[in-house]
């Protein structure tokens, strides 16, 4: 009976082992890219949300100090108390972004196709709002829609603040302090955000299609309604999401354009963080309206029917 040999293991060549090693370090790479600015969304925002979250339960005031006692019915009182506010800056918001679209789809489509040589000219007006800070431009359309002002006296002359007042948007034909200046300021603060998205996806529209439509005898509002909207959607989102988030939130316009009763609720939030010093209630106000956003946007980005984000 023989037994038989194992045959010998194969010599390792040590020239493969720095080749092996220089392939590892190269795996490496993207997670050390990557890990700066996992640190900075760690720092500056995993933690403070985990911090805010921990004050939204806690009691007590400012002199005698905060503790956590998990008092979770801080959240049910600030949306009994406050509910008028989160409707009202739900409709705001919503209305000034529906605004942006109409007004930036036009001025996107014809940025992207028919602007020729001055399209970074027109792009750079587009920006030229963020050159000037956010509050000297919200403070301009205090002047803008003054009473007595020319836009005042063109609406009226057109009846128009008839119809806005009809509707509760004006009152006394007058737009400062009104829910029309708040929902002014929010369109013309917000609409680059809806601009520079559109033009993206419009601008990658490969113009090809459009001659494929017309070749197939399609007129203009078709070959825009089956090949340049479908195609832009991605933009329509991305636009649409830019303004109406940050509009929810904004507690500036209605500050300063607004009156007590136009007050958003990020005007909530800031009074009583800053002057009620009631900090458990201005933290759960901002989960609440932060959950509120997150929920429409995640059944707005399913219903649009697209991924693709610009």
């Amino acid at each position: 009976m023989t037994v038989t040999e194992a045959p010998p293991a194969p010599s390792k060549d040590p020239a493969e082992l720095p080749v092996r090693k220089a392939s590892t370090r190269k795996r490496l790479v993207p997670y050390w890219l990557l890990l700066p600015g996992i640190l900075w969304l760690v720092v500056f925002f995993a933690l403070p949300m985990v911090y805010q979250a921990s004050t939204s339960v806690q009691t007590g005031s400012l002199e005698k100090g905060f503790e956590v006692t998990w008092h979770v019915q801080t959240y049910w009182d600030a949306l009994s108390e406050y509910y008028p506010q989160f409707i009202r800056s739900l409709l705001y918001a919503g209305t000034a972004t529906i605004l942006c679209l109409l007004f930036g789809y036009p001025l996107a489509y014809l940025i992207a196709f028919k602007a020729g040589r001055w399209r970074n000219v027109v792009l750079v007006l587009v920006i030229a709002p963020f050159f000037t800070s956010f509050l000297i431009r919200t403070l301009a359309w205090k002047t803008i829609l003054a009473d007595g002002g020319a836009v005042v006296d063109v609406l009226n002359a057109l009846h128009v603040l008839d119809v806005t007042s009809w509707l509760g948007w004006t009152e006394n034909n007058r737009v400062l302090a009104t829910p029309m200046a708040v929902v002014c300021g929010l369109t013309y603060n917000f609409l680059p955000f809806m601009i520079l998205p559109l033009y993206t996806s419009l601008e990658r529209i490969d113009g090809r299609l459009h001659e494929a439509a017309g070749d197939l005898y399609a007129t203009p509002a078709t070959t825009f309604r089956k090949v340049t909207f479908p195609l832009s959607m991605p933009g329509v989102v991305s636009g649409t999401l830019l303004t109406f988030i940050p509009a929810s939130g904004d507690y500036v316009n209605a500050e300063l354009l607004g009156s007590t009763d136009t007050k958003m609720v990020g005007s909530v939030i800031q009074t009583q963080f800053l002057r009620v010093l009631d900090y458990p209630m201005a933290a759960a106000l901002s989960f609440i309206l932060m959950a509120v956003v997150l929920l429409m946007v995640t059944v707005y980005i399913r219903r649009s029917g697209t991924e693709d984000l610009v």
